[in-house]
């Protein structure tokens, strides 16, 4: 099913995490202190993720000074598609040199307020929420083509140490998987 980002507040503190990456490595968000930071949730199984997921690749390739992470929330045991080494799978298959880190828990995915993959969240060099929302206007099967221009926007105005003005628009993907 399909839902669309819940569009925390512009300004919010980003959450604390420790996370373990496909790799074993765990990841801390102290690990980025002072860094602008895109904390992407994404999983393997989603149309909406596959349909983005290389030109992702390309806009992170094309801003060597941003820090990133993607964090895949989804219940494994529910959906195994989104298991360490499907993630692994994915990630070299889209080109991405990012940890991708697995909330097995789900408690980053809850604290972080994510709701569907993918969804963006790019933080200032403060630790503050600077954008959250879409990638960019396209969705499967709506026929507008994958362009990264509104991440791609606000990750150069970040980088740039300027605000991405509002409004944003909110992502639209399948729903995290939660635990019941």
């Amino acid at each position: 099913m399909a839902v669309s980002s819940l569009m925390v507040p512009v300004g919010t503190p980003m959450p604390s995490f420790a996370l373990p990456a496909v790799t074993g490595e765990v990841v801390s968000s102290d690990r980025f202190a002072g860094s602008p930071l895109l904390v992407a949730f994404l999983c393997n199984h989603c149309p909406y993720v596959k349909h983005v997921e290389a030109e992702l690749g390309r806009v992170l390739a094309a801003n060597p000074g941003l820090s990133v992470v993607g964090v895949c929330s989804n219940d494994a045991a529910a959906y195994p598609e989104d298991d360490a080494e499907h993630l692994a799978a994915q990630s070299a298959r889209a080109g991405w040199t990012f940890p991708y880190l697995i909330d097995e828990t789900q408690r980053t995915g809850r604290d972080f307020s994510a709701a569907c993959t993918p969804d963006f969240f790019l933080y200032a060099a403060g630790g503050t929420l600077a954008y959250r929302g879409a990638m960019d206007g396209s969705t499967p099967g709506n026929g507008k083509p994958v362009t990264g221009e509104f991440l791609r926007a606000a990750i150069e105005r970040v980088l740039a140490g300027k605000a991405v003005p509002e409004p944003h628009t909110p992502s639209m993907g399948c729903s995290i998987k939660w635990r019941n």
